[in-house]
């Protein structure tokens, strides 16, 4: 059975240029073109011109990520056709692209729902301003001290060393501080608001009366879910329902790599621009081996690196 996982990346690893050389094989270009046509605006040129500005906005950059990491997916088993996988995950948006090569929901339905996601996510953001802020290298204890004294929670459990706090901006700033009167390293990230968090309810709301109307299929292949850090169940509905509940809920990123190691997975390859999740895996446990595809040179490299 093979040892590798795959692992698709989340929102933040946008930049301008990303996928456009991938593109440049005709079969992995009409990826673009289909995606253009759903969602009526012409995502191919942002992703491989920007701006930066336009490409960063949640309803563009959700699809516009899920469309480059499928394209290296695909660009990959191209190239690799004996390859396998015996696991997928994602971290938060990257989920739903583990999803869709899983089989669970088409390429379409999955732009479709993203689109509609980050439109929502920003919604919720621009009712309820929110923020996070990353702290490193606290204990339990310690960060139940700091979600009590700045009213944030969980929204993402990275590795041992690296858990994120959402919540509302004045509890990000009594956070930071009380962080430092521990002694705890906090850093305030630059995002648009509370992602992962309850100030994100309304996201999840408006998100379920899409799903609805979208057909899930059982996984071919199992997928980690951030909800649980476990796999998916293989029943659709219960899928459908922990795609939700990741909107507010935490995103349990190290126990699904831990899932993975412990179900035997050697090699994790990293789908999609940038490698932030190659780091935090590597954080997790270095004796694992960690390659990426984002783009040609990594592609090659990524092939060369696995027939060794």
């Amino acid at each position: 059975m093979s040892e590798q996982v795959c692992v698709f990346t989340g929102q933040g690893a946008q930049a301008p240029g990303m996928g456009k050389d991938l593109a440049a094989d005709a079969e992995i270009g009409a990826l673009f073109q289909r995606a253009n046509a759903v969602l009526g605006f012409d995502l191919a040129k942002i992703c491989f011109e920007g701006p930066a500005e336009e490409l960063t906005r949640s309803n563009i950059c959700q699809p516009a990520i899920f469309t480059v990491s499928v394209a290296a997916y695909r660009a990959f088993q191209k190239r690799c056709p004996q390859a396998s996988f015996r696991m997928a995950g994602g971290l938060s948006l990257g989920e739903w692209t583990a999803l869709h090569v899983a089989g669970v929901l088409e390429f379409e339905a999955a732009l479709t729902v993203l689109e509609a996601r980050g439109r929502f996510m920003q919604q919720a953001c621009d009712e309820q301003p929110g923020g996070m802020v990353s702290i490193m290298g606290a204990t339990g204890e310690q960060l139940q001290a700091l979600c009590e004294r700045s009213g944030l929670t969980v929204a993402n459990i990275n590795s041992d060393a690296q858990v994120v706090l959402s919540g509302r901006k004045d509890g990000v700033a009594v956070a930071a501080a009380a962080a430092a009167e521990l002694g705890v390293k906090a850093i305030p990230l630059n995002v648009a608001g509370a992602f992962h968090s309850p100030l994100m309810a309304s996201a999840r709301e408006r998100l379920a009366a899409v799903l609805d109307g979208v057909a899930f299929a059982a996984p071919q292949m199992p997928v980690l879910a951030n909800v649980s850090g476990a796999p998916h169940s293989s029943d659709p509905a219960v899928i459908k329902d922990a795609m939700l509940r990741q909107v507010t809920d935490s995103v349990r990123w190290s126990d699904c790599v831990k899932c993975a190691i412990g179900a035997g997975a050697k090699d994790f390859v990293e789908f999609g621009p940038g490698k932030v999740l190659s780091g935090l895996i590597k954080r997790i446990d270095k004796s694992v081996n960690t390659v990426n595809v984002a783009d040609v040179p990594s592609l090659d490299a990524t092939a060369a690196a696995l027939a060794g």
